[in-house]
């Protein structure tokens, strides 16, 4: 058995979620967000436990919408339920008089080849699951950070914090640029695990510094990677903390973005007088074109990644 499927039949995926295991797609996925929130590795950025219960929410949201990954799971709970309804009818004296080795063995293997069947079936499932990427926790994932960002802009506007509001976003917007870091790991060329690293470990190991745009690992070129955050801010803790996996640590390098050092204001009230004349107008303004350039920052950064490979390849 797979170590990640041994570790989804531990959870009880429908009490993670609060659910009942008739609960349809759509109160599955409200049930996700709404558990999500109070989780996520955003609000809860020095929480540990946080992150792991996260992590549990998005394996239950990924299984319970897949029609068939549901019912390799059901079926095995089921098969779990009976087992301990068997044992539970089954007092000592009838164990005494109806004991016999034999058959006792036979249904034992009976059931243990049901049981292997069933699991290698759920093990296929999120095999497949894993191969196609899952839409319904992408999707999900995506709506949780856009709910939590719209709290952070409310909160801001309440509060009238320009400072902090603008620290991230003036800065990316002045130069058409979000922040964009190089990793580099020490990675073989015959080595399929490269280094141990992939998309989605170094989306876990960034995300809690904020929130990540994107993550591209170089298909050409072992042991490379760009990352690209939606705020200046994420972006610096990332350069100044984080040391990746301890076997193979990460070598992380500005790529675009890096901020320069700020010269010390002659009059330290002009920019919040300035800033506080900034209407809520323009403050959705900028959030929407610096979407619509995140976009094409994405594409750009494909290009770049793969003229960098052809050119590597060309000299070696």
């Amino acid at each position: 058995m797979s170590g990640k499927a041994k570790d989804i039949l531990k959870l009880d995926l429908y009490g993670l979620l609060g659910i009942e295991s008739t609960a349809t797609t759509k109160e599955i996925k409200k049930a996700y967000r709404q558990k999500a929130l109070t989780c996520h590795p955003d609000k809860n950025p020095d929480n540990p436990k946080a992150v792991e219960l996260f992590h549990q929410l998005s394996q239950a949201l990924e299984v319970l919408t897949d029609a068939a990954a549901k019912a390799a799971y059901d079926k095995i709970c089921a098969a779990k339920k009976q087992a301990e309804e068997r044992n539970k009818k089954l007092d000592d004296k009838r164990k005494k008089i109806k004991l016999d080795l034999e058959t006792r063995e036979r249904q034992a293997e009976a059931h243990s080849q049901e049981e292997v069947q069933i699991t290698r079936t759920l093990e296929e499932e999120i095999a497949r699951l894993r191969e196609e990427g899952s839409r319904q926790l992408e999707e999900e994932q995506r709506l949780v950070r856009e709910q939590i960002q719209r709290e952070r802009e409310a909160q801001q506007r309440q509060t009238g914090d320009c400072t902090q509001r603008y620290s991230g976003l003036e800065r990316c917007s002045k130069s058409n640029v979000t922040p964009k870091l190089k990793l580099k790991w020490k990675c073989k060329k015959d080595n399929e695990t490269n280094g141990g690293y992939s998309e989605d470990i170094l989306f876990r190991l960034l995300q809690k510094y904020g929130d990540v745009l994107n993550v591209i690992v170089s298909s050409k070129k072992r042991g490379s990677a760009v990352v690209e955050f939606s705020t200046m801010r994420a972006a610096e803790l990332a350069v100044k903390n984080e040391s990746g996996l301890s076997e193979n640590p990460l070598k992380i390098s500005w790529l675009e973005g890096q901020p320069e050092v700020a010269a010390p204001a002659s009059q330290p009230g002009q920019f919040m007088s300035s800033q506080g004349s900034l209407t809520n107008e323009r403050d959705y303004e900028s959030v929407v074109m610096m979407r619509m350039r995140q976009a094409a920052e994405r594409q750009k950064l494909i290009e770049q990644m793969q003229r960098e490979d052809d050119e590597e390849a060309a000299r070696s």
